[in-house]
């Protein structure tokens, strides 16, 4: 049976892909050092749902499927000696690495937040890497990074799966010699920086020690469910809808839930990339799948299914929910406006059958934040976080119905 290592696998990606990975016949270890769960608590937030601890979450899995997951509470970043113990003891076929923190508007929320993301996330990483080629084992590494790496600023250019083939004038003059460079960066938070050295650290260990990596550069995922998170209750995952951690569908869905106005930054016209949570899994899997060859050259791969603009997303939720639009301060130093084109060239090859926002799904999305719309914290709505002192907090101020909607930072009441 392959043995299967997900780093950050308590987390909103990493628990569905646990479950889908087992479900597939997986031999599969969860580390975590449950830093999200605490961050929630941390900041005043929580799961738009209920969700279970790691140890009931893995029992009602035995429970539903008979199937075993084991669980190891252990920071990656810190606990360097912890981690080389995990590794000796199991020496995986295969890693799947979640383990960072993963949110932009977190990651500038102050310096404290700014240093943690770095830390964590460049350390996370390293630690990973040095000690595989230390112990001479050979997985294969599956890493979560993001399309964000390469800013949203772009002038519609197709952006390719990891690498762009330059011409260089030899020496001579007399020839142009191809090589292929990583396609430039542009990150637009420290999150997304950290991710963008991500990349460095696996050119070099691809290269130095050959190592099989795979860097997989996702959309915003949207959705909450997956096949097997909807086996049992306890196994639901993470809603985030707070100006944090929420996503922006999500976001948009959870206020609908609660006759909130949809709170759109700016103008709204910011293009992004989105994925299913459900085709997330899958991606995965079929990167697992299809490891790269030992050949010093990190296999980077587009992992998304579709483009919208925010703004054109809020009309459509509002549509559907008969909500009203909020058109509020952006909180982040980005353009105003931008287009956006992806290759997802591989995934596609690879059989993935795209699970796109026209094919209704949108409406299970719609039922779980009016389900437990009752937990939210309507005081975290507001994106507070500001990129730099000119920014200001995504707050609304508007006409709501025949009252005046004021949802000012730290208040959860309309006035």
């Amino acid at each position: 049976m392959v043995k299967v290592l997900i780093l950050g696998g308590d987390g909103f990606c990493g628990w569905p892909t646990s479950l889908h990975l087992s479900a597939c016949g997986f031999d599969v270890v969860v580390i975590d050092n449950l830093s999200r769960r605490r961050i929630d608590q941390e900041m005043g937030t929580d799961s738009l749902t209920p969700i279970s601890s790691p140890q009931e979450r893995i029992a009602a899995w035995h429970d539903v499927t008979n199937r075993t997951i084991e669980f190891v509470e252990l920071d990656i970043a810190r606990d360097v000696d912890g981690l080389q113990n995990v590794l000796s003891a199991h020496r995986p076929d295969a890693i799947i690495h979640f383990g960072e923190q993963r949110a932009a508007p977190y990651s500038m929320r102050g310096l404290t937040e700014k240093l943690y993301t770095v830390d964590n996330n460049i350390s996370g990483t390293h630690n990973l890497l040095a000690l595989v080629a230390e112990l001479g084992l050979n997985p294969h590494i599956v890493h979560l990074g993001t399309m964000g790496v390469y800013g949203y600023d772009g002038d519609g250019l197709e952006i390719p799966e990891g690498y762009l083939n330059v011409k260089v004038q030899s020496p001579d003059h007399d020839k142009l010699i191809d090589r292929d460079i990583l396609y430039p960066t542009n990150p637009g938070s420290v999150y997304h920086m950290t991710k963008s050295m991500d990349q460095l650290l696996f050119q070099f260990y691809a290269k130095n020690n050959d190592l099989r990596i795979t860097d997989l550069h996702q959309g915003i995922v949207w959705g909450t469910q997956t096949s097997e998170t909807r086996l049992d209750q306890r196994l639901i995952n993470r809603f985030d809808y707070d100006g944090d951690y929420g996503t922006v569908l999500n976001r948009f869905l959870m206020q609908a839930a609660l006759g909130h106005p949809l709170t759109v930054h700016g103008t709204g016209g910011q293009t992004r990339a989105f994925i299913h949570i459900q085709d997330t899994v899958r991606c995965i899997a079929m990167a697992l799948e299809n490891p790269p060859l030992p050949d010093g050259k990190v296999q980077i791969l587009n992992q998304m299914t579709e483009t919208h603009r925010v703004r054109d997303l809020a009309k459509l939720v509002a549509r559907v929910t008969n909500t009203e639009l909020a058109y509020v301060n952006n909180p982040r130093k980005e353009a105003a406006e931008n287009d956006l084109k992806v290759s997802n060239k591989t995934f596609l090859d690879l059989g993935l059958n795209p699970t796109t926002l026209a094919q209704g799904l949108l409406s299970e999305t719609v039922e779980i934040a009016k389900t437990y719309s009752h937990r939210a914290r309507t005081e975290t709505i507001a994106s507070k976080s500001i990129w730099t002192d000119e920014q200001k907090p995504g707050i609304v101020v508007k006409r709501h119905g025949q009252k005046r909607f004021k949802l000012r930072v730290g208040s959860g009441k309309a006035a």
